[in-house]
C-alpha cells in the first residue's frame, strides 16, 4: 500500500493518506488577532481543502480531536463546529484544554477520515 503526503513541511505533513484512511495534523490558524470562532472557522476551511485534496470530505470524518487553551471557549469553537459539521455524519469527537505550542493559537484541531 502506498502513503501519500500532503503539503509537506519541515516538520510534518498536513494530512497523510494510507489505504483508505486520511490521518490530518493539528490545524491552528495562522490569525493569531482573530478570536475562537473565527480561528475554529479557518481551521475547518483548512480541513476541508486537506480532505478534499486527499479525495476525502468532512462527511467520511471518523474521528477528530479539539484541544483549547481555554476551555471557557468551548462554546465559540463549538458556534463555528456546529454550523461546518455533517449533521447526518458527525464524527466521534474529544475536546480537552491544553497549552498549544503558542498563545497566538486559540484552537487546535486533528483528525481522521475515511477516503
Amino acid at each position: 500500500m502506498s502513503i501519500q503526503r500532503i503539503d509537506p513541511g519541515v516538520r510534518f505533513s498536513e494530512a497523510v493518506v494510507f489505504g483508505d484512511l486520511v490521518f490530518l495534523a493539528g490545524h491552528t490558524s495562522g490569525d493569531a488577532d482573530a478570536g475562537v470562532y473565527e480561528q475554529t472557522r479557518d481551521i475547518l476551511a483548512q480541513i476541508d481543502a486537506h480532505l478534499a485534496a486527499a479525495g476525502s470530505d468532512k462527511s467520511k470524518l471518523l474521528s477528530v480531536n479539539v484541544w483549547l487553551p481555554d476551555i471557557g471557549t468551548f462554546a465559540e469553537m463549538n458556534r463555528a463546529w456546529d454550523e461546518w459539521v455533517d449533521q447526518a455524519n458527525k464524527p466521534a469527537r474529544a475536546t480537552v484544554e491544553a497549552r498549544l505550542a503558542t498563545p497566538a493559537y486559540k484552537v487546535e484541531i486533528a483528525g481522521i477520515a475515511a477516503r
